[in-house]
């Protein structure tokens, strides 16, 4: 079962309605008890953030959030010293720009903190 379609079947339960015929169910149903209401209604939420995680995933580049090799540290290591930018790095890496900066970072490459220029 998809999540859009389990998240019509809590949200018509939620409704106190069958969720096939959607006609009313009994008051004194189980699906209408205040406590069984609410678990409900944190379902609806919980398969809402799930749908939106995996829509978001779909806009992300294709290793994102996937495991680093060393051969990927030594790369990305290599090509921020060649003076590559963050983003074409993180292009040719599938990855996003963040990621790359906070490898870099964890890896002792750059700093944390704030790029700060000093005038001349």
């Amino acid at each position: 079962m998809e999540i859009q379609e389990a998240l019509a079947v809590v949200r018509k339960l939620a409704d106190g309605m069958h969720p096939e015929t959607g006609e009313l169910l009994p008051g004194d149903c189980l699906y209408q008890h205040p406590q069984a209401v609410r678990a409900m209604h944190r379902a609806m939420a919980a398969l809402e953030f799930q749908e939106e995680r995996e829509r978001a995933k779909k806009f992300l580049p294709k290793n994102a959030g996937k495991a680093w090799s060393h051969q990927e540290d030594a790369e990305i290591c290599d090509e921020i010293r060649r003076g590559i930018s963050f983003e074409r790095i993180a292009e040719m890496h599938s990855r996003t720009n963040g990621s790359i900066i906070a490898r870099l970072v964890r890896l002792g490459k750059i700093s944390a903190g704030p790029q700060v220029r000093k005038s001349a």
